[in-house]
This record gives C-alpha cells, structure tokens and sequence, in this order.
C-alpha cells in the first residue's frame, strides 16, 4: 500500500458525477482470498448519519452481491482512462466464470481496514457497511424511471457505507 497515502475525504478533489457516472468505479468486497469486483456507473458520496458516506448498488444476481452480503467492508475503486478496458471487462464478465484479476491485470491488495483495493486505482474509498436496503417498486413516483431501468423488476439494493479511509494515490 506503499503508494497510497489516506487524506481526509474533504480533500478529494475529483468531481463525484464525472468520477462516477462517466468514469466508473469497481465495488469490490471480500478479503484478499476470496473476493469479487464488478463495474459501477451508479453511485453516491455525500454527508448523511452524522458521518461521509458512499452508497452503491448492486443486482441481486451479480456475483458481488453475494460479497456484499457478508462482508462488513467493501471498496469503491476510481481508476484512470488507461484502465477503461479492464473496467470494461469486469463489468461485462463474471467472476463465477472467469478470473478478472488474470485478464486485466488489476493487482489487488488487503486495505487498512481489511478490505481489497487494487494497486492501479488512483482513489479508493474503504466504507465500513451501515446500511442495505432494497429499491422497491411501491417507491417509484416517477414510473418511467422504473419501467426504462427495471423492466425486469431487478431492483438493486443498495449499501450505504461510511466511508473509513480515502486512500490517494
């Protein structure tokens, strides 16, 4: 982790729409010796419960969910435009069929807190998990949002995570 250096989250200094939303970023949970990694392009940072947090979302039948479901930590992973083709990779392939780590050369490594980050993330935000919940049908106002999103009524659920560490590089 020798490359990494942990700031406060007030001095991350990247814009959270373009960070997310265009840049992506890999949710990863699991320790070291068992963990998995998909592509995210949704996701939030902000200031709720008294503490910063990263909330992302997941598919029940992504192979991080399962992850997400027993771990107590998990990371977000910003990367930079040289790796858009391994973000490419894990969001489109999945770890139950094949080794990410082997096809993109993303080199993983246990964070502070007992999480896994990757060498080659320029960003990583450690969240210790504090809150899961399911996005529901009943909750949409907006049904057009559902039905262009969630055609399949594959809801996400969603983790709200503190967010421990931010680990610069």
């Amino acid at each position: 982790m020798t490359d990494f250096t942990e700031i406060p989250v007030t001095d991350i200094r990247s814009n959270p729409f373009r960070l997310i939303g265009q840049e992506w970023m890999l949710i990863t949970a699991g320790t070291l010796d068992a963990f998995n990694t998909m592509t995210a392009s949704w996701g939030t940072v902000g200031h709720l419960w008294e503490r910063d947090v990263a909330i992302c979302y997941v598919r029940p039948q992504r192979h991080t969910y399962g992850f997400m479901e027993r771990s107590g930590v998990y990371t977000l992973s910003f990367f930079d435009e040289t790796w858009r083709s391994a973000l490419e990779y894990c969001g489109s392939h999945s770890g139950r069929d094949v080794d990410k780590m082997a096809q993109t050369g993303l080199v993983p490594f246990a964070t502070p807190g007992g999480a896994v980050g990757f060498r080659q993330a320029r960003l990583i935000l450690e969240c210790r998990k504090v809150y899961a919940g399911d996005i529901a049908e009943a909750g949409f106002v907006e049904r057009g949002v559902m039905e262009k999103v969630y055609p399949g009524r594959d809801f996400h659920r969603f983790y709200v995570g503190e967010i421990t560490r931010a680990l610069s590089r």
